[in-house]
C-alpha cells in the first residue's frame, strides 16, 4: 500500500475577516515566540494580498516577502 500524502496547511486559507486576523496575531504573540509572531504576519501578509500591502508600505513584494518569511527577521521599522 503506498504511503499517504498529508496536504500542506497554509493559515493564510483560513484568515477570512478580521476577527479571525486579530484572534490568530494575538494567539501568535501572546506565545512569546519572535519567529511564530513573525510568521504569523507573513501569514496575515498572503491572505490579505502581499503585493497590495508591499504597495501601500513602500516596499517591494519581495522585500516584503523576505522579511515576513520564516527565515526572515523583520525590524520593528518595518512592520510597522
Amino acid at each position: 500500500m503506498p504511503a499517504k500524502q498529508a496536504a500542506r496547511y497554509d493559515a493564510a486559507e483560513f484568515l477570512e475577516c478580521d476577527a479571525d486576523i486579530v484572534t490568530y496575531l494575538n494567539a501568535a504573540i501572546e506565545d512569546g515566540d519572535s519567529g511564530l509572531a513573525s510568521a504569523a504576519l507573513g501569514d496575515i501578509a498572503r491572505a490579505r494580498d502581499m503585493a497590495q500591502l508591499a504597495k501601500e508600505a513602500g516596499i517591494t513584494r519581495d522585500g516584503l516577502h523576505t522579511a515576513l518569511s520564516q527565515t526572515g527577521s523583520p525590524s520593528f521599522t518595518t512592520i510597522q
